[in-house]
């Protein structure tokens, strides 16, 4: 076993308390003799839902040796609210203890620099790996073999149960529901996300007709995984966006039956097919779906594209967006997006509103290819601002619904409001406040019906005539910024590939790195995309801070020269770095995508 370098871990501390626990604070030394896993971790980002997801296994199989704790640390406002926290705990299925660290106290004492972000903390305490995005579940579990039998043989490793406590379940008839869609025959259907289940209600929104669905996590006949986006087809069916299922599954009606249509159940991961028979494809996380231009549209918040369906032939392809996240117009292909979570054609069937969550953001696709922003500025400013468009604010909105004037609503979530844009005047209105996590919205005569998750309920509202007025708030996301000197910075991309494998270069460099930046200007050499993981930058003079935007991905193999097709896996993360320049700064950035920075 070749010696690992060690770094005492700091101890978690968090304002918010702790969760999943039976109201018991923890510290590292109650958890020593055991494996620690801490996973950094925010509730609005989708890279964060699937580590959720990739650590389910791992906790199951090793429940004895690891403890799984959740470090919540907020990007927006609304997820620095403590019961904002507690309903995420839930919702997602979060079954171990979790931290709520507001002021990202333990975020700092551990150098995190992204979410998600996973440090190891060996049984004698001390950090032994970190690793940063997605894809690592491969590399965990050989590593926490590693330590079983190290500390094993020491007689440091401590199995037994661990501190996790479930909290007492609600009994409501809708458990955090995501979206909504209006049968043909009168009623809804919506999607009851956290009970994986379909469920139809009748049309006064409360009573339920039935549900559809085991109510389990599965794949199988009869059963979802948090499924969220629902969109009526021509013929009468409902196509429903099974995000954790990575799956378009069709639900007819009059008959009860689900089928598939789309999706392998596996997550698409960089380098593999975005085109063909759909189901032989792999999607990631779905998040709504919308009937447009003779296609069904997804809003793939996985990978921050929009793909289509074409049920004639049963094809699916990416359609928008280059998997990079951020907010650029222009060419379908040449777009950028930010977690697109809620679709909904005009009612002209001109334009298909998109609400872009992550870059709080309103975007529309135009018949002729191209991408535009209606509200927005970039992934970092948010708040609740009416006005001009130009300078209006939002706040992680999940959903949008066409109104018949041709302006759309806005279910923002975040900000607890429906509002609304106008392309006509350019202006953005409140329609309604004091709604909770509002996360769709459906038109039914003069009433707009609003699905309000976090009250796990529907809510039937009259379109005003005229705007709410509410005081107008900006935010940041406020994370320390990194000092560096001015001039020449070195970014380096720190990756070790896990034990027993290797890069993968049979068909070329296995690794890619990314570098932009907000303001543009900020860097005045190195942005653009390249094969090696580090690379030197130059900050333009007279820039004095912005945001570094780093997207690396690592292709590992194993390294058996006998085995004729290695299992291979991706490696990939994202970062937004806040800079300052100053005098006297540091003049390298690392980043680590797999292991510790030497």
């Amino acid at each position: 076993m070749s010696p690992r370098v060690r770094v005492r871990a700091p101890e978690l501390i968090g304002k918010g308390g702790w969760l999943n626990t039976g109201n018991v604070d923890l510290s590292l030394a109650d958890l020593r003799g055991r494996i620690v896993i801490l996973d950094f971790w925010t509730f609005c980002c989708v890279n964060c839902l699937h580590v959720l997801d990739e650590l389910r296994e791992l906790e199951e199989k090793h429940r004895d040796t690891v403890v799984i704790i959740g470090v919540h640390s907020p990007k927006f406002v609304h997820e620095a609210e403590h019961q904002a926290v507690v309903d995420a705990v839930e919702r997602y299925g979060v079954h171990h203890p979790v931290l709520d660290d507001p002021e990202l106290a333990t975020w700092k004492q551990y150098a995190v620099r992204a979410w998600p972000t996973l440090v190891v903390i060996d049984p004698e305490g001390y950090v032994v790996a970190q690793h940063s995005g997605e894809g690592h579940a491969h590399a965990l579990e050989a590593l926490v073999a590693e330590l079983e039998a190290e500390h094993g043989a020491k007689g440091t490793l401590r199995r037994g149960d661990g501190p996790y406590v479930a909290p007492e379940p609600e009994a409501t008839d809708l458990r955090f529901p995501g979206k909504a869609v209006v049968l043909p025959a009168g009623g809804f259907l919506v999607s009851d996300s956290t009970r994986h289940q379909l469920v139809e209600l009748a049309e006064d929104g409360e009573t339920v007709v039935r549900r559809i669905g085991s109510g389990e996590r599965g794949f199988g006949a009869g059963s979802f995984n948090e499924p969220q986006g629902l969109a009526l087809l021509p013929d009468g069916t409902v196509v429903v966006a099974d995000t954790v299922n990575h799956a378009l599954r069709r639900y007819d009606p009059v008959s009860g039956e689900v089928t598939t249509i789309a999706g392998t159940g596996r997550q698409w991961m960089q380098g593999q097919p975005t085109s063909g028979p759909a189901l032989e494809i792999s999607l990631s996380s779905p998040w709504d779906v919308a009937w447009f231009d003779g296609r069904l549209w997804i809003a793939m918040a996985g990978v921050h594209q929009l793909w289509t369906y074409d049920p004639a032939d049963g094809t699916v392809e990416a359609a928008a967006g280059t998997t990079n996240e951020g907010i650029v117009d222009g060419p379908l292909r040449e777009a950028w997006f930010a977690q697109p979570s809620g679709l909904a054609a005009s009612a002209d069937g001109e334009r298909l509103w998109v609400a872009d969550s992550e870059g709080s953001a309103v975007r529309w696709v135009s018949r002729d290819g191209h991408v535009h922003t209606a509200v927005g500025k970039g992934l970092f400013d948010f708040g609740h601002r009416d006005g001009d468009a130009a300078q209006a604010l939002l706040q992680h909105p999940l959903g949008v619904t066409a109104l018949p004037d041709g302006s759309v609503a806005i279910a923002d979530t975040y900000n607890h409001a429906l509002r609304r844009y106008d392309p006509v005047s350019g202006e953005v209105t409140t329609l309604a406040t004091d709604l909770r996590e509002p996360s769709d919205a459906v038109l039914v005569g003069d009433d707009v019906v609003v699905v309000e998750s976090a009250r796990h309920r529907l809510t039937r509202l009259r379109l005003p005539e005229s705007a709410v007025r509410v005081e107008a708030v900006a935010h940041r996301t406020q994370r320390a910024a990194t000092d560096v000197a001015p001039g020449r910075l070195r970014v380096d991309v720190v990756f070790t590939a896990p034990a027993g494998q290797k890069l993968d270069t049979r068909y070329g460099p296995s690794t890619r790195l990314i570098v932009s930046s907000t303001p543009p200007g900020l860097l005045a050499e190195g942005a653009g995309t390249g094969t090696e993981l580090g690379r030197d930058l130059v900050l333009a003079e007279g820039v004095t801070e912005g945001i570094l935007h780093v997207s690396a991905m690592a292709a590992s193999c194993d390294d058996d020269p006998a085995n004729e097709y290695p299992a291979c896996h991706m490696h990939q993360n994202d970062w937004g770095v806040p800079v300052r320049v100053v005098a006297g700064g540091a003049e390298r950035l690392p980043l680590v995508l797999a292991g510790l920075d030497g």
